[in-house]
C-alpha cells in the first residue's frame, strides 16, 4: 500500500514538473517606442523596414535595437542602438527589436 501512495505521489510530481516545463511563456515586447524614420512603434517587438535613406533608429525603449544591413533583419548587424540613443545610417535596410 505504502508504494503505491509512493508511486501516485511521484507520478503526480512528474506530471505537474511536465506540465510547468510544457507550458510556454508568455510573449516579451520592449517597452516604450521606437522611431523609425519618424515613424513610432510603441511597446515594439520584431522586424522593421528602413523605407528611406539616409535613415535614423531612435530608441525610448527598455531593449536594444539591432539595425540590420539586410531587409527582413537578414544580414550582418551593423549596428546596436542602445535605450536612449539615436541611430543615423545609409545603408542599413531593417531594424530588430525583441
Amino acid at each position: 500500500m505504502m508504494r503505491r501512495r509512493m508511486a501516485l505521489a511521484l507520478g503526480a510530481l512528474a506530471a505537474a514538473a511536465t506540465m510547468t516545463v510544457a507550458v510556454p511563456g508568455s510573449a516579451y515586447a520592449a517597452e516604450g517606442v521606437l522611431i523609425v524614420n519618424g515613424n513610432e512603434y510603441e511597446d515594439p517587438s520584431g522586424c522593421y523596414a528602413v523605407d528611406r535613406f539616409p535613415s535614423s533608429v531612435t530608441n525610448h525603449t527598455d531593449a536594444i535595437a539591432e539595425v540590420h544591413s539586410g531587409p527582413g533583419c537578414t544580414g550582418q548587424v551593423e549596428w546596436l542602438v542602445y535605450p536612449g540613443e539615436t541611430y543615423h545610417t545609409e545603408t542599413a535596410q531593417s531594424v530588430f527589436v525583441l
